[in-house]
């Protein structure tokens, strides 16, 4: 799930725009450090390495990108999450 390359193609957000995510790496939480996209449009920050709190849930962008994950993808990421 480390992999920015997906999000330098043009994707669908949650707010239903098609866009080409920025990425900002090394932005910190309370559990460790992160590297996030970010939606130009409506400036919504994603975790692309685990699911956490502190930012939005990158598998929403699998609802409106269905070939953007395989299982695996989305296995290693809820399994990695961090503690609600």
């Amino acid at each position: 799930m480390n992999s920015t390359v997906k999000f330098q193609n043009k994707l669908r957000c949650i707010c239903n725009e098609r866009v080409i995510f920025n990425v900002v790496e090394n932005v910190g939480c309370d559990w460790g450090i992160h590297v996030l996209i970010q939606c130009p449009r409506c400036e919504e920050l994603f975790s692309t390495d685990r699911k956490c709190p502190a930012f939005e849930d990158v598998l929403k962008l699998s609802f409106n990108n269905p070939s953007l994950y395989s299982k695996e993808e989305k296995s290693e990421y809820r399994l990695n999450s961090h503690p609600c």
